[in-house]
């Protein structure tokens, strides 16, 4: 393993629509991969869709996606059973591991069912990147907010815990999320933590926060904290504040096959 110290990259962010293609990687993407540090071969990266119920339709996109962006992507699959024989010895081998969204309760039911919160441990402590959007960056935390109950935004407060805090997602996009996830820092369901708008990324090596980027400027990551002293009428009882972040610039070359850089 290369990273040079137990590195998360939660973002609200993935794959990116392309110019020729269905899609590339995003800059969150490429930024994980790059925080690898592989030298001399493709990095090896797992995509993991268990929030989405390992649904083969996007597979194919996914696997485009990373041969433009140079390196040599699998899949993980736990429906209708795991597709490798190993999946410790898999998880172990890989530089990054990319977690997409969906449900964030059954993927924490569905990985626990096969032992993968310790599995995830071990990898991230042996230099494995782990990374991922919306649920692929709740699940990392101690807890966060989420959909997967239904349309009223919930609360979870039992994620995998590699890191402190919680996090929120779509941040900027969905207010509900906003206001729940600031009421469960307010009532003290989950502890303080961090909530990110669509395009941005939270990079941690070990428990510490390390950098923020965002795919184009103009959105931003917040930190969520509990106070009952807050004199703000919209936050009762939690203190918010805002952290720009560094914007990504992307090294890829264009998917258009057409284009002069093909």
């Amino acid at each position: 393993m290369t990273a040079a110290a137990p590195t998360i990259v939660a973002t609200c962010g993935g794959l990116t629509p392309g110019t020729w293609t269905d899609a590339v990687y995003g800059p969150l993407i490429e930024h994980a991969v790059s925080l690898a540090r592989v030298s001399g071969r493709r990095p090896r990266v797992t995509h993991v869709n268990t929030a989405g119920g390992d649904q083969r339709q996007i597979e194919g996109t996914e696997l485009e996606a990373a041969r433009l962006a140079g390196v040599d992507a699998v899949h993980l699959r736990l429906f209708p059973h795991p597709n490798v024989e190993d999946v410790r010895a898999h998880l172990l081998s890989q530089d990054v591991v990319w977690v997409s969204g969906g449900s964030l309760v059954n993927l924490l039911a569905v990985w626990r069912a096969h032992g993968l919160d310790a599995v995830f441990r071990e990898a991230w402590e042996a230099g494995v990147v782990l990374a991922g959007g919306s649920a692929g960056a709740l699940c990392w935390h101690s807890g966060g907010t989420t959909s997967s109950f239904g349309p009223q935004i919930g609360a979870v407060p039992d994620g995998l815990g590699l890191l402190p805090g919680s996090l929120g997602v779509h941040y900027d996009s969905d207010p509900n999320r906003r206001v729940a996830h600031r009421a469960a820092v307010a009532a003290g369901i989950l502890p303080d933590g961090y909530a990110l708008d669509e395009g941005v990324g939270l990079v941690y090596e070990g428990t510490r926060l390390v950098e923020v980027i965002a795919e184009q400027p103009g959105r931003f990551a917040w930190r969520v904290e509990r106070d009952m002293a807050s004199a703000d009428p919209s936050s009762p009882g939690v203190r918010e504040s805002r952290i720009v972040p560094r914007t990504l610039t992307s090294t890829r070359p264009s998917d258009n096959p057409h284009s002069e850089e093909a």
